[in-house]
């Protein structure tokens, strides 16, 4: 057969799977593009008002840091998951107001209650093309480390330029590898307050078993809302504030959808690495995700141990481990579903395709070809420093362990101007940071914390003696853990507060157990991190060209491509269908009757 009819067969034949599937988390600005595709499955809204931040339905879609959201009243509702106010209703809790076994419903304005410290609500403004911002001074002449530091330095600019507005917060986030560069501009809305939380046997009926798959029966939703000062303007919690009245907000159809109507969701996906090559897909399907999964297995099997029969622990507990055990089953997912449809032989498939693309012409190959090459030999180093970095955070199980390193590594970048301080660590941070370290008294317990932490470092001394820290482990043999947790005073809210204001030299001279394990640990925190950077340098600059590389591919067979998603503003469309699978027949409902089945009275 011809090479080049070959290579044509090959890429057509990969641009009729994409058709079929109509499936890519879209950013706002593409959805011109794609507008004829989806008014013919359905689309009744024009196209180019989902391309538009200011009006309906984009402005009423809120993002809650971690969650998406939606406004569906004139006065600040917030409509997300159960899993997303879980925190909330956790920290509200205790074992004689169990909300989160009962549920919470707030009657009136006033029964609402203060949303867990940290929470917020940002609705998105404006997102702009800043990719020739964030490459000023960049060039193949710097290194790893070096081209990481300007494109930070870049970044920090672009955000303390956007935040000079008051209540906003800005963020740059890289898109195709590194390619290109947006910047969001958020209204941040800080006092959040729960509305409404389902009962345990409505809002996790299944629990794990069903989570992840279908048929699922499970009322995953609840209520916030959002709350500002009485001339609009953002604060944190007061009695005074009122409620938000959005721009737009959502209208609950009164008439459900039907098999093979248009369906769209409008969110904030996490992040998802669906262009990576074929070695580093092996890599993470054949090492990284197993030993992940086997690490939150086990971490979830101790909070349950630890915590059963203390009903109290439980709850306190309840969001780690719903956090973890709905990782581990979403893992599980990714690797039976990567091996069912042998993804390292379609990904090898893929990658030749595109590879010999570019060696038909030498232009190509000269601006592309080198790029793959350059991953592929940085997957050994990456894969090892992966794997060694999951089991080094197995520390920061002990919950004052990880405040004690937050609260040292702050006070060494406030040595410096806030500009050459550390992302995370900067004045913009400082409020987050109170929150996250106040809203530990509601999820600690010590006689549980050191459990976990005990397991936590039988695992980490599994690792090669070369890749254990020897000052860490100096200084615990010293100290020990009975003392650890009878002397430390970290433990104390307003007295963990105290040291966010403290020099270096005060922890460097404490007596604290954990401060002084922090501060063992710190030097090699640093060595680890400059590595990082240097790789995460290479890395993009050979990823960012890998990436316009492929792009240039697709658009040359016909195919759209999308970003990997990044906690930014994404679309996805399709229609309402059943499918087969297994030889099991999925209609696209959920039944009474299948729900009844389930209620058997056992299990989750």
């Amino acid at each position: 057969m011809n090479s080049n009819f070959s290579r044509l067969a090959q890429a057509t034949a990969m641009n009729l799977l994409w058709t079929s599937a109509n499936e890519g988390m879209w950013m706002p600005a593409q959805i011109t593009e794609l507008g004829a595709a989806m008014r013919a499955n359905g689309l009744q809204l024009d196209p180019a008002q989902l391309s538009r931040l200011d009006t309906a339905p984009l402005n009423a879609i809120v993002s809650l840091g971690g969650c998406s959201a939606s406004f569906v009243s004139p006065q600040g509702l917030v409509a997300t998951n159960r899993h997303c106010v879980l925190e909330s209703i956790q920290y509200n809790s205790k074992e004689s107001q169990d909300y989160l076994t009962k549920g919470f419903l707030a009657k009136s304005l006033g029964e609402e209650l203060p949303a867990v410290p940290g929470s917020r609500i940002y609705v998105i403004e404006d997102i702009r093309d800043v990719t020739a911002d964030m490459l000023k001074g960049v060039s193949d002449k710097l290194n790893g480390f070096a081209r990481y530091e300007r494109l930070d330095r870049n970044r920090k600019a672009l955000i303390a330029a956007c935040e000079e507005q008051p209540n906003r917060r800005c963020d740059v986030e890289s898109y195709y590898g590194g390619a290109s560069y947006y910047l969001q501009q958020k209204l941040e809305i800080q006092d959040v307050r729960l509305v409404y939380a389902p009962a345990l046997g409505i809002g996790n009926f299944g629990g794990e078993t069903d989570n992840w798959t279908w048929p699922r029966h499970t009322g995953d939703f609840g209520f916030y809302r959002a709350y500002v000062a009485p001339d609009g303007s953002s604060r944190p919690y007061a009695r005074d504030n009122v409620p938000y009245r959005p721009k737009s907000w959502l209208r609950i159809a009164s008439k459900g959808v039907q098999d093979g109507d248009f369906v769209m969701v409008v969110g904030f996906p996490g992040e998802t690495n669906r262009f990576r090559t074929a070695d580093e897909v092996r890599f993470n399907f054949a090492r990284y995700e197993p030993l992940l999964q086997h690490l939150l297995s086990d971490y979830a099997a101790q909070i349950n141990q630890t915590t059963a029969g203390n009903r109290e622990a439980q709850i306190r507990y309840a969001s780690i481990l719903q956090g973890v055990e709905n990782y581990k089953k979403k893992l599980a997912g990714d690797l039976a579903g990567a091996n069912a449809i042998g993804l390292d032989v379609r990904k090898a498939i893929e990658e030749k395709a595109y590879l010999d693309w570019v060696a038909d012409d030498p232009a190509r190959q000269a601006r592309y070809g080198a790029a793959i090459g350059e991953l592929g030999a940085m997957v050994d180093e990456n894969s090892q420093a992966s794997l060694e970095g999951l089991r080094q955070a197995l520390l920061n199980r002990a919950q004052m362990l990880s405040s004690a390193r937050t609260l040292y590594r702050w006070a060494k970048e406030h040595e410096k101007l806030d500009e050459d301080r550390e992302r995370g660590f900067q004045d913009r941070d400082r409020n987050q940071t109170v929150d996250q370290l106040t809203q530990i008294e509601r999820g600690y317990l010590p006689d549980i914390d050191r459990k976990l932490f005990e397991a936590a470092l039988d695992e980490y001394r599994r690792l090669d003696a070369k890749d254990r820290d020897t000052a860490f482990e100096t200084a615990l043999d010293q100290i020990g853990l009975d003392r650890l947790y009878a002397e430390t005073k970290l433990a104390d809210t307003a007295t963990r507060l105290g040291w966010l204001d403290k020099r270096a030299a005060a922890f460097e001279a404490s007596d604290d157990p954990f401060i002084k394990l922090a501060v063992a640990l710190y030097p090699g925190d640093i060595a680890a991190e400059r590595a990082a950077k240097d790789r995460a340098g290479r890395a993009q600059a050979a990823r960012a060209t890998y990436m316009q590389g492929l792009r240039a591919y697709w658009q040359a067979i016909g195919r759209p491509v999308y970003p990997d998603a990044n906690g930014s503003l994404r679309i996805t469309w399709g229609k309402v269908s059943g499918r087969t699978r297994d030889g099991q027949i999925w209609t696209p409902f959920t039944t009474a009757e299948g729900l009844l089945a389930k209620h058997t009275g056992k299990g989750e």
